[in-house]
């Protein structure tokens, strides 16, 4: 009977969490412990001091959390970065202006000295990973309510990192993994003198959008170059034009002998958030709220931003950003919420949990150490379900779809200075004003902002329930009889936020009596206490929710004692490794690893915003003028599959081969396989890269910025 019961945990669990090779997000402390093996079997020719060492330089050291959510490698010895283009779409946006559209046309800085600084954009190295889990949980003890716990362990916290990097310019920072039980502490170092060297044009970049976004086969030559600058003593520094390229412990060298089906293929980055331990109440509430909610809320907005931006290129460049990064998770949300029903993601963890229920039923002991936990996260998601739901329209409809109203909400700290009557005060405050307003107006458009607004409260209003209506709302339904566009139209006449030029009139003669009646200012204090309302509301149920999880997560590690089960993705950086590999998204169609410049021009549609091309990409890819980047069978390579675990976060990777060398960057993943942040899928989860070779192609045949290349290590 009990032999009978372990077989029905482990196919149980097999579900969900089996590590497979290509399966799983590791941490690099524990490569040689649990996974050198493995990846040696699938081809890799390093050892686990190469990829992760304390005391030689390694592949970890050329690797970097770009911004604030993607990841970057450094390719040569003069700090030379490479990321997604899609990763330095802000940046490259930033410096585009209608008469030098870079993001239009592409930027190449042919010398050093044209290298563009970017003021808010910075790049951090790993110094080391170490499991504190003991020092964090000292002081840890049962029967601790989930509030004196949280704070034992922040106190703890506190304590360790601050000792960590006492004496250095070091920060440390520690992350819960497995739901809480364990913790790891990350050592870092943080560059801010990031300069943009290259971004291909959009039509590259970009190529194909939104249609082939998620998807496969891809034709996209998603990169961009920057150059990581350091003090002259070799230290992070702000920007200053004494300061010299990074010399990096290590860089990785490039690639260009190619790739074919079963190569090795590891990919190390700083994925952002999975949730494979999820269950099936949690399933249900992203089926339910978080993504139809995304899915409808952006796509009214993005329609309207769109048809603006298609109709003045000013506006097109003011929102390419902000666009690119809405529609992105909307599409995401769109393919997750398709991917969990049609996989049966939420009857998989039911039979996870039917066999937990059996597990813990055998034994005494873990029904009284385990026995609640689903209980636990079932109650609190139910629970906290009509306050979610409306703070999910606030966020969407109010602090994402509504700028003016959201930047309007800036002006607490200035009614603050000007109650306080300190001139002083008053003018440096008003000073941070003009250059955060400076800003934002820079990619601002009223008239696209006030059609959005309206949108949004008019959903918002039909939407969620009138007891969670900010208070705003009555001056709406009153004064102006429920007409949602007068009311918006009053706004924009009245406000002193409305403009650049409004806005700096009122700052060279600011009046507190003003500010506290603008209107845009005061229906963002009315969203800002709703929201706090709502989220007091959900914080009710936060400790529940969190001891359950904890709860949850322990006991499927001890079910299965013999399975090492990987933590969940936490912008940590990680590792996963696998194999070059096509795939068969469904009956009689096999997709294969790799694209070409053929199918490139396939999708060419002269004008079309998704798919243009200018004559001169046309002339080079007709004439073959593929240099040294060509395939052996003299195709020019563009994309190329992997079976890597990645997610959000992962963009910009670099896919690593068996020698340690570069052969791509990470970029997407694959439609049929979108609820792979919740679930892995191993016949069908693949990542999409972009080839090397066609991101040198770009770089020095169509560029002409050999320079570039020059620097670089290139391998055959």
């Amino acid at each position: 009977m009990k032999r009978v019961f372990s077989v029905l945990i482990i196919t149980a669990l097999s579900l969900g969490y089996t590590a497979r090779a290509d399966e799983g997000m590791w941490l690099l402390p524990l490569l040689s412990k649990l996974n050198i093996g493995k990846m040696t079997e699938l081809g890799l020719k390093l050892t686990a001091e190469d990829i992760y060492s304390l005391n030689q330089p390694s592949i970890k050291d050329a690797i970097v959390i770009f911004g604030g959510g993607c990841t970057g490698e450094i390719v040569s010895s003069k700090g030379l970065l490479m990321t997604n283009h899609h990763c330095g779409y802000g940046q490259i946006q930033s410096h585009s202006t209608v008469e030098n559209d870079y993001l239009k046309n592409g930027f190449w800085a042919m010398t050093m000295d044209e290298e563009l600084p970017n003021p808010r954009l910075s790049v951090t190295f790993l110094v080391r990973i170490e499991d504190v889990t003991e020092k964090v949980l000292a002081n840890v003890r049962d029967g601790m309510s989930e509030a004196e716990r949280s704070a034992a362990i922040s106190a703890a916290v506190q304590q360790i990192t601050r000792e960590a990097v006492a004496g250095t310019h070091y920060r440390a920072g520690i992350s819960s993994f497995y739901g809480g039980n364990d913790f790891y502490m990350a050592v870092t170092e943080t560059f801010t003198d990031v300069r943009l060297v290259g971004a291909p044009p959009s039509y590259i970049g970009k190529y194909g959008h939104d249609t082939d976004n998620w998807e496969w086969p891809r034709h996209t030559g998603d990169f961009s170059i920057f150059r990581v600058y350091t003090g002259p003593d070799g230290k992070p520094a702000p920007y200053a034009k004494e300061n010299i390229p990074l010399k990096p412990k290590h860089y990785l060298p490039v690639s260009i002998a190619g790739v074919k089906e079963g190569d090795y293929a590891m990919i190390m980055g700083y994925p952002g958030s999975t949730t494979r331990y999820m269950t099936s109440y949690e399933i249900d509430e992203v089926l339910s709220i978080t993504h139809p909610n995304r899915i409808k809320i952006r796509g009214i907005r993005q329609e309207i931003l769109m048809a603006d931006m298609m109709a003045d290129p000013k506006v097109n460049i003011q929102y390419a950003s902000k666009y690119s990064g809405s529609s992105n998770y909307w599409k995401n949300s769109i393919g997750m919420k398709a991917g969990l029903e049609r996989l049966n993601v939420k009857g998989d963890k039911e039979q996870i949990e039917k066999e937990f229920q059996a597990w813990i039923n055998a034994n005494p002991d873990k029904k009284q150490k385990y026995g609640e936990a689903l209980n636990l996260i079932r109650n609190s998601v139910q629970g906290r379900a009509e306050y979610l739901n409306a703070s999910q329209y606030s966020s969407e409809c109010f602090r994402s779809g509504s700028e003016l109203i959201n930047f309007a909400g800036n002006a607490g700290r200035l009614i603050t200075a000007l109650q306080s009557g300190d001139s002083q005060n008053i003018e440096k405050t008003i000073e941070s004003f003009r250059g955060s307003a400076a800003g934002f107006y820079k990619d601002y458009n009223p008239p696209t902002d006030q059609k959005s607004i309206k949108a949004m409260i008019k959903l918002y209003m039909s939407d969620v329930p009138a007891k969670y209506h900010p208070d705003f709302f009555t001056v709406i339904n009153g004064k102006f009889k429920g007409n949602v566009d007068r009311y918006v139209d009053d706004m924009f006449a009245k406000s002193v936020f409305a403009s650049e030029a409004k806005l700096n009139a009122f700052l060279d003669k600011p009046s507190l009596k003003v500010l506290e009646k603008d209107p845009a200012y005061l229906a963002s204090v009315s969203v800002g206490n709703m929201n706090s309302e709502l989220s007091k509301n959900s914080n009710q149920f936060a400790s529940d929710l969190t001891l359950g999880r904890r709860l949850w997560i322990a006991a499927l590690r001890e079910m299965s004692p013999e399975r090492t089960l990987y933590p969940d993705a936490n912008f940590s950086m990680r590792l996963s490794y696998g194999s070059v590999l096509d795939y068969e998204p469904r009956d009689a169609v096999i997709y294969k690893h790799f694209t070409t410049e053929k199918g490139v021009l396939e999708k060419y549609k002269p004008g079309d915003y998704e798919f243009d091309l200018t004559q001169k990409f046309i002339d080079l890819v007709n004439s073959r003028n593929f240099g040294r980047y060509a395939a052996p069978e003299g195709y020019l390579p563009i994309n190329f599959l992997t079976n890597n675990d990645i997610t959000g976060g992962n963009s910009g990777s670099p896919v690593i081969n068996a020698k340690g060398e570069l052969i791509g960057l990470a970029f997407d993943g694959n439609w049929e396989a979108m609820s792979g942040d919740v679930q892995f899928e191993p016949d069908l989860q693949r990542c999409i890269n972009v080839d090397i070779r066609y991101v040198l192609w770009v770089i020095d045949i169509y560029a002409g910025a050999r320079h570039l290349i020059e620097e670089m290590t290139i391998v055959n």
